[in-house]
């Protein structure tokens, strides 16, 4: 689907969807319970359904009630009689495919995990390491993943600079063997928040976590997990891209947000307020890189200097984000220059409009359509259904703020 966007400020009340982050953690997490878990306020975005699926072949058993609650039937006293391993669309969901590697090993001995667009290129480098010290079994053949053998109670360690998602994968895996195990990072832990987030999680399930500072690792105890009732708080990581619509002249309120938040994305804040002064900044983006879009947007229209450091990550997102970035700010206008492991923006006091490459990825589009606020000509975005991978509903939502839609 192409889109063009009429240049205009928006106006009103909006409230993100559920936080992405935190849904996969209490979907996982009700699914190893022992019992009957409620989860309220989740709606379905593509990467939630991924989970879900996956779940379910696990024997894992949910149904909605109402519109947004989902109340879910654990699945770790189920028997085991499956013929083969499992079978596992992860669908472009990096959560879901590193989430539940370790997570399958100790279910069922393995699985098949097979995804689409980028997902099977995305590092998985440090579990396959420690498989091979382990004599756990991997194939990556044909963009399908297998995985076979046993996870054993120990000392796991792996780089903390590549991605949170397979420390959060071993400590939601690890309780559900017989005996204590060991999670160290062996270089500088990236994107903690989302670690702390897991082991937020964790304890609400009565398993015990404990972080060390001096093992630069976790503690992880075998438990069972005990089943709950949550609610999903709303996601900053989508509330940034209405926080740089407010940064860039928008008269926006937003509802839903918790402010003592788990969410690393809550920085969103503290680097707009910035971004909003003249000068020089400059952003580190270890913890938050998937603030780059939006904080981009506010960067092009600033009086000054940007610079996004530490963000090598994203070039193995679903796009090579450092690099769509920049060449969504240069077809809208924009003055930008991409390094290594950042891009550098030069504010500008206009962006002319044109046409942007979604590129396949949700964060892509929705920080054009919130560029095209401070547009002058029309802003055409290519594919710009990639937002359900995320926010299904945000056109919806941009539609309601004032936003001018045409679908093409």
């Amino acid at each position: 689907m192409d889109v063009k966007i009429t240049p205009r400020r928006l106006s009103g009340i909006v409230t993100p969807p559920p936080s992405k982050s935190l849904a996969h953690r209490w979907i996982l997490a009700a699914s190893l319970a022992a019992g009957v878990s409620t989860i309220h306020n989740l709606t379905l975005s593509e990467d939630i359904e991924a989970t879900l699926r996956c779940m379910s072949s696990f024997r894992c058993q949910w149904e909605w009630h109402g519109e947004n609650t989902l109340k879910v039937w654990g699945c770790i006293n189920k028997e085991r009689d499956r013929a083969g391993p499992p079978l596992l669309d992860c669908g472009e969901s990096g959560s879901t495919l590193r989430f539940l590697i370790p997570i399958a090993l100790a279910l069922e001995e393995g699985g098949v995990f097979t995804g689409r667009g980028r997902l099977m290129e995305r590092p998985l480098g440090p579990y396959f390491q420690l498989f091979d010290k382990q004599g756990v079994f991997h194939e990556l053949q044909d963009s399908a993943l297998t995985v076979r053998g046993n996870l054993s109670p120990g000392e796991y360690r792996l780089p903390g600079n590549v991605s949170s998602q397979f420390f959060t994968g071993l400590l939601m895996a690890l309780p559900l063997l017989d005996g204590p195990s060991v999670v160290v990072s062996t270089t500088k832990l990236e994107s903690a928040s989302y670690t702390s987030m897991t082991m937020g999680v964790l304890a609400r399930c009565g398993i015990h976590v404990r972080w060390s500072p001096s093992l630069n690792g976790f503690g992880v105890e075998p438990g069972v997990y005990a089943p709950f009732e949550e609610t999903v708080e709303a996601d900053w990581s989508q509330a940034a891209f209405w926080y740089a619509a407010i940064t860039l002249g928008s008269n926006l309120r937003l509802r839903g947000l918790k402010g003592q938040s788990s969410q690393g994305d809550a920085a969103v804040i503290r680097h707009a307020k910035n971004l909003s002064q003249a000068g020089e900044v400059k952003i580190n983006l270890s913890d938050c890189p998937d603030l780059l879009p939006p904080l981009a947007v506010i960067a092009a229209l600033r009086r000054g200097t940007t610079r996004f450091t530490h963000a090598a990550r994203l070039r193995l997102k679903e796009s090579d984000r450092l690099a769509t970035v920049a060449q969504m700010l240069k077809a809208l206008g924009g003055a930008v220059s991409e390094e290594e492991d950042g891009l550098t923006v030069y504010g500008v006091s206009t962006l002319p409009g044109g046409v942007v490459d979604g590129a396949n990825d949700h964060r892509i589009v929705m920080a054009a359509a919130v560029a095209a606020t401070r547009c002058h000509g029309p802003v055409v975005i290519r594919g710009a259904e990639a937002v359900k991978k995320s926010y299904p509903h945000f056109w919806r939502d941009y539609e309601a703020l004032g936003g001018a839609v045409h679908v093409l």
